[in-house]
């Protein structure tokens, strides 16, 4: 079952295949999504990637969680339901 991760602190410059690419490293990746601002189409600094079992999201977050990129040390974790606004 697919395990989707939250990926806090990233470089502004990184786009969603950077970041797919990057967590491929750690196993089969379902999909890599970096929130951007809806006026602007900037980065938000997080996005979410889908990794493909529970054992490859665990092994990315033991890889990648406080891993330097570009001068910014990332947080990966487990990602939580959506709240209901």
């Amino acid at each position: 079952m697919a395990k989707n991760l939250y990926v806090g602190n990233l470089p502004y410059s990184l786009d969603d295949n950077q970041l797919k690419d990057l967590f491929s490293e750690a196993g089969s990746v379902t999909s890599a999504t970096i929130i951007t601002d809806k006026m602007s189409g900037r980065s938000k600094g997080f996005g979410f990637v889908e990794m493909g079992s529970e054992e490859e999201a665990a092994k990315a977050i033991e890889m990648f969680n406080e891993k330097e990129i570009e001068g910014r040390n990332i947080k990966v974790n487990e990602a939580r339901p959506r709240e209901e606004r």
